[in-house]
């Protein structure tokens, strides 16, 4: 709705930053689905927003390979932004190695989004991530983060923490089919190596009664969930999900507190269950705070945190009704409008995403 009302956006679906394990089928997926999208051309999702999945070349750290993709990728960026009447777009930045693209469309400003510390992943190259950041930072207008943590990328960035669809998940409906009985514990989100298998293996052992269920792509080996009580359903649409946390008794956020990335990440899910009532039980990492969350990093401990939140009647809804996507998006604006035009000298309404 804020994009149909406001602006237009053309997303250019993520660009690689990696290269694929042909081994995983993950990624194969990801290939099919990326090569499907190709065929597709541009979609067009509503009046305001259009999605571009351009067929790269999945060799991110070799020189050519870069070259070849930006020219490619850019040449059917400018294609599709000229049929729209895209002109002078704000260029948008997600993952770092994107800079590659800086100046390529004629854009009014560069806005750098750090969504995460990229250079923490595993699967991805430190070196080569910290390069392109620094160079990204360097080339910038306007710096948004979503953590405290990442305030220290740059002198003049800006703190715009995640909000939440409070409309989808506030709303009264229907609870998911196949959930199992009651009490449910939940959490959604794919399942990588920072999720905690052994203190969710842990919590089902010591509570045998209780139903774990986890919805999320399976992004790791998770043998060690193989419990009666622990249910893996696999991905599930985001427009779904409210029906699964209505279903829910206590929302839960399971990460493994000494990993690096948890001093920067920012769950959105945190405020999605917020936002549908539940009480929440999360490791204690530092974006949790403030917010009506029961902080546990023990078994034990997230088992007592989670039988007191079993008798919470609180809903918790208000919590979060002012941290919609709408509030983010004024502030966002707000900003924008606040500092200084970029390298074509005028303010833009549309957007460019990658």
């Amino acid at each position: 709705m804020l994009f149909r009302s406001r602006h237009r956006v053309l997303w250019v679906n993520s660009i690689t930053t990696r290269a694929p394990n042909l081994g995983s089928a993950n990624d194969l997926k990801k290939i099919l689905r990326k090569v499907r999208s190709w065929f597709r051309g541009v979609q067009i999702i509503h009046d305001r927003l259009r999605v571009l999945t351009p067929v790269v070349l999945p060799f991110p750290h070799w020189p050519w390979a870069q070259r070849f993709n930006r020219w490619l990728t850019s040449a059917l960026v400018r294609r599709a932004a000229r049929r729209w009447g895209l002109r002078h777009p704000q260029l948008w930045i997600f993952p770092p190695n994107a800079v590659d693209y800086v100046g390529q469309f004629g854009e009014s400003k560069v806005i750098y989004y750090c969504v995460d510390e990229w250079s923490q992943f595993r699967h991805l190259n430190r070196d080569f991530i910290l390069a392109k950041e620094r160079e990204l930072l360097a080339r910038a207008d306007v710096v948004f983060v979503v953590s405290k943590h990442l305030l220290g990328k740059h002198p003049r960035a800006h703190l715009i923490p995640h909000g939440v669809n409070f409309e989808l998940f506030a709303a009264p409906g229907p609870v998911a089919p196949d959930l199992p009985a009651k009490p449910v514990i939940g959490f959604y989100g794919n399942l990588y190596d920072w999720v905690d298998q052994n203190l969710l293996a842990a919590i089902a052992t010591l509570r045998p009664q209780w139903n774990l269920v986890l919805i999320g792509k399976i992004m790791t080996d998770v043998s060690r969930l193989q419990r009666p009580n622990i249910h893996l359903l696999g991905p599930r649409p985001y427009e779904a999900l409210p029906a699964y946390c209505r279903g829910f008794d206590v929302g839960i956020i399971p990460y493994k507190v000494n990993d690096p990335r948890m001093q920067s990440v920012n769950p959105l899910k945190l405020r999605e269950y917020l936002a549908a009532g539940l009480p929440v039980v999360s490791v204690d990492i530092p974006e949790v705070h403030g917010l009506p969350v029961r902080l546990a990093n023990t078994p034990e401990e997230f088992v007592a945190r989670i039988e007191e939140a079993l008798h919470d009647e609180t809903d918790y809804r208000e919590s979060v009704r002012a941290d919609s996507w709408a509030a983010r998006v004024a502030e966002i604006e707000w900003i924008l409008a606040d500092e200084p035009t970029g390298r074509s000298g005028q303010a833009a309404a549309n957007g460019l995403a990658h």
